[in-house]
């Protein structure tokens, strides 16, 4: 497990711990704890989401969490998987990593 300071890291998102949640954020009503769909089936996952909100933005690479609970983000992957981390109560940046495709604008990594 990951200890986690002021940023982590976990595949293809950071995390990073922030004040307070944008006043432009949104809400997201339905969430069912996944951080990051994988292609593969192995997404990024928060253990127990009940003491967790997501906030989305106008950024399709950027979102935020509020946890008021401690809660686990694990890797749902049986091999290769990256260390789970902990998040204590507080609000955190989420970010994607993007690519460049021919076409030239960014997508979310496709894994």
């Amino acid at each position: 497990m990951k200890t986690f300071k002021k940023q982590a890291a976990q595949g293809d998102t950071m995390y990073r711990r922030v004040e307070s949640i944008p006043e432009t954020a949104k809400i997201q009503e339905k969430w069912d704890g996944v951080i990051a769909h994988s292609e593969t089936g192995h997404n990024h996952v928060l253990r127990d989401a009940t003491g967790c909100k997501m906030f989305t933005t106008e950024d399709p690479f950027v979102c935020y969490l509020r946890c008021e609970t401690t809660v686990m983000l694990d890797h749902l992957r049986d091999f290769h998987t990256h260390e789970s981390i902990e998040f204590e109560p507080g609000c955190y940046e989420v970010r994607r990593q993007r690519e460049w495709v021919t076409e030239g604008f960014q997508r979310l990594v496709a894994d």
